[in-house]
């Protein structure tokens, strides 16, 4: 078959076994396949990979509508929690200890927690600026990193460029500290079986 002349729309570059598609390409299209080859990619791709979609109600952990549907089911977008599975209520929640690091004006706090919402409604600060899974022992891990910046006697630090960079890898990749949170829940929940 001779190539398309400049002037005609471009051709579907599907073959198979048998004659390559005919098929039209829209102008818009991604790659070169028509509109049917362009929506079996998508169904190969969304069984590969999954699909965004709303959840048909808010995840049992964590409270997000956001999924992902699978051929096998959906999760939870956030946390990954198995949609419509439910949580085991006579068991109590599972201890997933945080270090937490609270803006306030110039000054960062880092503290830990069991229990960060609780433990943050007690604090004043401005901005919730990251969690790293750990304990007291990160935390004091943190506190001798950052031992210059300390203010004496405190769990507060001055927002020093090095504290700074520490904050921004902690919190790279992470819109919402707490949909973090709550993904560590969900996977503590999940390896409690």
């Amino acid at each position: 078959m001779p190539p398309p002349s400049p002037t005609s729309s471009p051709r579907c570059l599907a073959a198979g076994s048998g004659p390559a598609c005919a098929g039209g390409v829209d102008a818009d299209a991604p790659v070169a396949l028509c509109e049917r080859h362009l929506g079996l990619a998508a169904d190969w791709a969304a069984s590969r990979w999954g699909r965004l979609d709303v959840l048909p109600g808010p995840c049992r952990v964590c409270g997000s509508r956001l999924g992902t549907v699978w051929p096998s089911g959906r999760l939870c977008a956030v946390c990954e929690w198995p949609w419509g599975e439910t949580v085991d209520d006579e068991l109590p929640p599972p201890r997933v200890d945080v270090v937490y690091y609270l803006r306030h004006g110039e000054r960062v706090k880092i503290g830990t927690s069991a229990n960060p919402r609780q433990r943050l409604a007690a604090l004043p600060y401005e901005e919730l600026l990251g969690f790293e899974r750990g304990g007291r022992g990160l935390e004091a891990r943190r506190h001798a990193q950052f031992a210059a910046d300390r203010f004496p006697r405190s769990e507060w630090f001055r927002l020093s460029a090095g504290l700074a960079r520490h904050v921004a890898v902690v919190a790279a990749g992470v819109d919402d500290p707490w949909e973090l949170y709550a993904r560590w829940v969900s996977e503590a929940l999940a390896l409690r079986g």
